[in-house]
């Protein structure tokens, strides 16, 4: 073992508190930069009903949110929504969904910084026609210094840091929204909750469930508080109160902002509504609302750099917790001596952050880029939020029975189940029902992306079944001091 490095001291235990919890899950959902690109992406095909969009986004992972601080009570670890899997379902579906949550949560860091790169280039070249519209690289590069930096330094530095820029970006966007809802007046209407307003070619609930593949990504990380388990002070309390309030907290501030934006640009041509240029949230805040556009495009440039900070963090922490138990390579556990941060994986998750947004922003465009990814992440997130669900209910009726509220720990599950299915078969490109509508190239290729990588994860699940079968099963163990929850009696007496 190197002086620089240990990976068997373990994460740094009682680093943070709930308000740094609550906005690691805040910041993962990226507020500002999902109400200025996620969610309009999705108004090329729900149109001026886009919140009901974000409306039906946000049902479903209230649901889904009830299931994880559910489970996040019960089994606070590092390894999160793959030791839920792995307890309540099966050890080697906890792995599947292991490999395919640190995959997605890799791939959201350089979803932002192509957010950030396109978005300060935009921005610049409208000040100054001069600066090339096209040189986002460099603002993406500084990014991922940023946040490599930050992850660098330990948990609290950085969850600490996502505080800050956490409560700037939502105050920023609340204010603008309640500015626009009072200049909308009249045109004020709840018809937007409806289908009329749907993006011609989209009629209907297809256009709305369509619409919904991007406001799922939108809420995308309000379980990212999970993985911090084990660095947070009280963490079976505090995961349970960080992810259900981040997911209603967070949810109700897209409904609010994006019916704001909708009404005040208009409903009937909200299609044409994006994430650059004069029909979005910066280029409206530069037409009418004078000097405080520099304060929209400042609070998304640091939600974008927030959100890959928060989604760093989760995917360092999830290989990690995979990593000690040896699924994944040893090196990913490896921690700083003094900061206890996973060094190793931090700069692995760093080289493919910057590795794709080069390949990709270069090999289209930075915005194509930005959706190919947003598309890929979407479909893993949803496939991995049904799992929990569907081990939400198998956790607390094989190994809890004595906890079993039917409500809670059957129903809710059932419904996220149901609420998520639109959204993932449009995602992963299968028209199984007529609601479901084709998204086109090279967008479409998110489907066949997902399927290859997944498929290379059941590749390596049965190599390690056959050789080391011993290393699937840990997955289900939570890796705390605590007493075990697989032990009802010690468990009991934790909580009391």
């Amino acid at each position: 073992m190197s002086g620089d490095v240990a990976a068997d001291a373990g994460l740094r235990r009682d680093a943070i508190g709930l308000r740094e919890v609550l906005f690691q899950s805040i910041t993962a959902m990226a507020p500002a930069a999902a109400v200025a690109a996620s969610i309009p992406s999705g108004a090329a095909f729900a149109g001026g009903s886009l919140p009901l969009a974000v409306l039906i986004a946000l049902v479903a992972c209230l649901f889904t949110a009830s299931c994880v601080a559910e489970l996040a009570r019960e089994l606070p670890a590092a390894g999160s929504v793959s030791t839920y899997a792995a307890q309540g379902l099966h050890p080697a579906v906890g792995f599947l969904v292991g490999w395919g949550y640190v995959f997605v949560e890799a791939l959201v860091p350089p979803l932002l910084l192509l957010q950030l790169g396109f978005t300060t280039a935009g921005t610049l070249h409208q000040e100054w026609s001069s600066y090339p519209a096209d040189l986002w690289w460099p603002w993406a590069l500084a990014g991922a210094a940023i946040i490599t930096a930050a992850g660098y330094f330990g948990v609290r530095a950085s969850a600490r840091f996502g505080t800050v820029l956490g409560v700037f970006e939502v105050l920023v966007f609340l204010v603008f929204a309640v500015w626009l809802i009072g200049r909308a007046g009249a045109h004020n209407t709840l018809s937007v909750f409806g289908t009329s307003h749907t993006a011609e070619g989209y009629q209907g609930l297809s256009g709305v469930f369509a619409g919904s593949v991007y406001t799922v990504l939108a809420f995308a990380g309000f379980e990212a508080a999970a993985p911090l388990a084990e660095e947070t002070r009280n963490p079976r309390r505090t995961m349970h109160r960080a992810v259900l309030g981040a997911a209603l907290g967070i949810g109700l501030f897209y409904v609010v902002t994006t019916y704001a934006m909708t009404v005040y640009f208009g409903p009937d041509r909200f299609a044409k509504f994006g994430a650059s240029g004069a029909a979005s949230w910066d280029g409206v805040a530069r037409a009418s609302f004078g000097l405080f556009w520099v304060l929209v495009f400042l609070a998304v440039v640091n939600s974008t750099i927030a959100n890959a900070n928060a989604c760093a963090n989760v995917s360092t922490r999830t290989a990690y917790a995979l990593a000690r138990i040896r699924v994944l390579p040893r090196l990913l556990a490896a921690l700083h001596p003094r900061y206890r941060s996973p060094v190793a994986g931090i700069a692995v998750q760093s080289v493919v952050a910057v590795g794709a947004v080069l390949a990709l922003g270069f090999g289209y465009d930075p915005v194509t880029a930005f959706l190919l990814l947003a598309t890929v992440i979407v479909t893993v997130v949803i496939g991995v939020y049904i799992v929990v669900n569907l081990a939400c209910a198998g956790y607390f009726l094989r190994r809890r029975r004595e906890l079993l509220k039917p409500v809670r720990h059957l129903l809710l599950p059932l419904l996220g189940i149901v609420a998520f299915v639109p959204a993932l078969l449009t995602a992963a490109g299968l028209p199984a029902f007529d609601f479901v509508t084709e998204l086109t190239a090279p967008v479409s290729y998110a489907g066949p992306i997902v399927a290859v990588w997944m498929a290379a994860g059941v590749v390596v699940l049965l190599v390690l079944m056959r050789r080391h079968p011993e290393r699937i099963s840990e997955t289900a163990r939570v890796h705390l001091d605590d007493p075990s929850p697989t032990d009802p009696a010690q468990n009991g007496a934790a909580r009391r």
